[in-house]
């Protein structure tokens, strides 16, 4: 797909910009166990490594406070980045891959692969190719740059990597030298107050290193010789004959190589840095052997469960190359924190059932032993023993226990694993029981939460965690989470039901039921549900409200949890979520975007107009929409709202992302702030995906699991003539083929050349490899 921005490669499974400013903010991440680097296209960079808790080894040149990873990351002059500047008599100055010169290069082209980022830059006839890599399982960078003088004269020049270690302690910071290791080696001592608090910090990996595979010619360790009076767009340092081989001594450290070098008409020269934390020096000299490995970190990306072809090659490439590796970096990674909320944890390793079930079992079993015997889970889930809520775990939410049923549905559905209903686990508290008993606790703790008018009480927050005043006294109740709460019962009736729990299962049907004229008596109030109602008594959410009017979760989770009677309320309500929140770049949600405090719903009112929970194209929110959509029978809507969140060549300025993974938000506000209105959070960590995969499986190629077997019921978009989808499913390969036929008036399924019945159930078969006929009729 050619661009003047961006470009997709199809084969080399690679997104390639263009310019260096178009987007430029535009910008990638890797990562493996231990660490994370989100690395923009200009050379700025957020990295992170565990150790167990998060922490830095590059930073900014001032004290930073610590916290979660931020959207919409701001940047500046001296960003913690990753710059190599070049230097030749008689030609200007610039650095690479544009940061902090700021000098257009003739050829600019950054280029995502699944296990690398590359930059390809070309200068007055030299060509430079500047690659990161990550350490198999070190919480390492490995940077290669290749030079090739494309010219017909020999080239003089000299190359200055620049990787500066920022401020990393007011306790006690220096950096020196190594000659025997080729390495600066930058030292702190976090700070500390409390003499109990010393041995911790005193196994901490208090050293940031960069080495490099040859013996500089020059070097300098303090961040203020390097730059001097020229600032970084002409460094002191680079501008000398040679950097001033200087150590820092409680000075802010940097790390500044020069190799002066001599090319001949088309040779090349390369070499290799490595750029990371080390508890001490013996640990550096041992990581220096990456120098003689690979350079190649393993796929991103394996053992997919599906890989589609269809008309749109671009929603095709995101979803066999992007979205599996998005959604095992959620699973793999928990998202670099130790205390993962309860419900970010259960829906990252839904997602990761997909790809690894056994980890994604294992993982729901862990969780499952730090629920407490009342039936309530924890805000947050610890993952190592010292590990201790923080943030906004340690606000009370009132939802966690809903994602248990939803990711226990979500894996029997995909294995046909019963018999972990039958699995023994352990309470945080005291007892044990079984997986079966741990998720009837659970929904009865839901149950528990009704107030007398049967709705859930919200709490300090239910999904949306800024949402802490509504019921802060005890009395407020939130929809959304009555309607959680209806589905967790809908979803734990039907499983009960098909593990031959007869009574049990009719009792949470009764209890859906109940819990559905309630939620229709208190919050279908005009034309669609409200959000909720505070501790004062008033009703949020609905057409008389000056701000937040209307909210998209719960008119989604109404489809869900089946408390829309008919279709002309279904309709109405579409009709209301596309006339008030859609946007070009997907729904709203909630709007209009709220402008001033309200004492009774909370702080989700002081965030900026559009931006996260306050009316932002929040994508959690709009893949929720997605799943409804397609519940209800509406493929086409529901592709709209899947496509929509992928940027694309029209809108990618706008957005100012690559399609390379899914924000946890677009700005909105769209009718407020049209000018701000799509851009993107940069901020890849998001509950969407695990949605979102099930979502395209499911619902959009209709390959969905359950007792019978593999269930086939696609609703592919109506202009889709041809489309085609692998599936692993079970330990067994079907490939799908789905066309649309004028002959057919309805769905039609074959399998290996035999007509399948009874809802298009395709059983397991003894054969390992299943061919699969869709014929679909053609829409008017």
């Amino acid at each position: 797909m050619p661009s003047g921005i961006y470009s997709i490669n199809s084969d080399t499974a690679s997104v390639n910009l263009h310019s260096p400013t178009a987007i430029p903010n535009a910008c990638g991440f890797l990562w493996n166990p231990k660490m994370m680097i989100q690395m923009n296209c200009r050379g700025y960079a957020v990295a992170q490594f565990m150790q167990p808790e998060p922490a830095k080894y590059a930073r900014p040149p001032n004290i930073e406070a610590q916290t979660f990873m931020q959207p919409e990351h701001h940047y500046f002059a001296h960003h913690p980045g990753r710059f190599v500047y070049v230097k030749e008599a008689g030609k200007s100055l610039f650095s690479m891959p544009f940061e902090p010169v700021r000098h257009a290069p003739e050829i600019y082209l950054f280029e995502h692969f699944q296990n690398k980022l590359r930059w390809v830059i070309e200068e007055q006839s030299i060509r430079y190719t500047l690659t990161l890599t990550l350490a198999e399982d070190e919480a390492v960078e490995h940077w290669t740059l290749k030079i090739e003088n494309l010219s017909k004269v020999a080239r003089s020049l000299s190359i200055y990597p620049y990787f500066p270690f920022g401020y990393m302690s007011w306790m006690n910071q220096s950096a020196v030298f190594s000659p025997e290791l080729n390495t600066i080696i930058a030292s702190s001592i976090t700070p500390y107050q409390k003499v109990s608090d010393q041995a911790k910090i005193s196994a901490l990996k208090d050293k940031s290193f960069f080495a490099s595979d040859r013996t500089p010619d020059s070097w300098t360790a303090m961040q203020q010789s390097f730059e001097g009076m020229g600032g970084l767009q002409q460094p002191d340092g680079v501008m000398q004959p040679k950097l001033p081989q200087q150590n820092a001594c409680y000075e802010v450290p940097t790390a500044a190589m020069q190799f002066d070098l001599t090319i001949e008409p088309g040779d090349c020269e390369s070499f290799q840095w490595l750029f990371g934390p080390a508890h001490n020096e013996d640990e550096i000299r041992g990581l220096l052997s990456i120098f003689k490995g690979p350079n190649n970190q393993p796929d991103s990306a394996t053992n997919a469960p599906i890989e589609i072809d269809c008309p749109d090659t671009d929603f095709s490439t995101f979803v066999n190359t992007w979205l599996p590796r998005q959604v095992k970096y959620h699973g793999e990674s928990n998202r670099l924190t130790t205390d993962p909320q309860t419900r970010n944890y259960l829906q990252d390793q839904m997602g990761m059932l997909y790809l690894n079930p056994e980890k994604a079992k294992d993982a729901f079993l862990f969780a499952l032993r730090q629920q407490h015997s009342s039936g309530e889970m924890p805000d947050g889930i610890l993952l190592h023993p010292d590990a201790e809520l923080k943030y906004i775990n340690q606000v009370p939410h009132s939802d966690h226990n809903v994602w248990l049923i939803i990711f226990l549905d979500a894996y029997i559905r995909e294995t046909g694993d019963r018999q972990i209903l039958n699995e023994f686990c352990p309470y945080a508290d005291a007892g044990a029981e079984t997986v079966f008993d741990h998720v009837e606790a659970a929904m009865q703790h839901l149950y528990k939460n009704l107030d007398e008018r049967g709705l859930s009480l919200i709490h300090q927050g239910d999904w949306c965690d800024p949402m802490n005043m509504v019921g802060h006294k005890g009395k407020g109740v939130s929809a959304w989470l009555s309607m959680a709460t209806s589905y967790s019962f809908k979803l734990w009736s039907a499983l009960c039901e098909q593990s031959n729990h007869s009574a049990t299962a009719e009792y949470w049907r009764a209890c859906q039921n109940q819990l559905n004229q309630q939620i229709r008596e208190f919050f279908k109030l005009g034309k669609w549900f409200a959000r909720g109602i505070t501790d004062d008594n008033n009703v949020f959410g609905i057409e008389t409200d000056v701000e937040g009017k209307i909210f998209l979760n719960p008119q989604s989770w109404a489809v869900l949890c089946g408390a829309i009677e008919n279709e002309n309320e279904l309709n109405t309500i579409i009709e209301q979520v596309e006339k008030h929140l859609y946007t070009p770049y997907g729904p709203m949600l909630l709007a209009p975007s709220y402008t001033k405090f309200r004492a009774d719903i909370g702080r989700v009112t002081q965030k900026s107009p559009g931006v996260a929970e306050n009316g932002s194209v929040y994508n959690h929110a709009a893949v929720f929409y997605a799943c409804a959509l397609f519940e209800a029978g509406f493929g086409n809507k529901g592709y709209a709202v899947l496509k929509n969140m992928l940027p694309s060549e029209e809108d990618v300025s706008q957005r100012g992302q690559l399609p390379v993974y899914i924000p946890n938000y677009y700005r909105g506000a769209y009718f407020q702030f049209p000018q701000h209105a799509g851009r993107s959070s940069h901020l890849f960590n998001t509950g969407t995906m695990a949605w979102y995969y099930q979502t395209v499986i499911e619902g959009l190629f209709g390959l969905k699991g359950g007792v019978q077997g593999l269930c086939v019921a696609p609703q592919l978009p109506s202009d889709w003539h041809k489309a085609s989808a692998a599936r692993w499913f079970r330990g067994v390969y079907y490939q799908v083929q789905y066309e649309r036929d004028t002959e057919v008036t309805d769905i039609q399924v074959s399998a290996q050349g035999a007509s399948v019945i009874q809802q298009h159930w395709v059983c397991e078969p003894y054969n390992k490899h299943v061919s699969v006929v869709v014929k679909l009729p053609v829409s008017p």
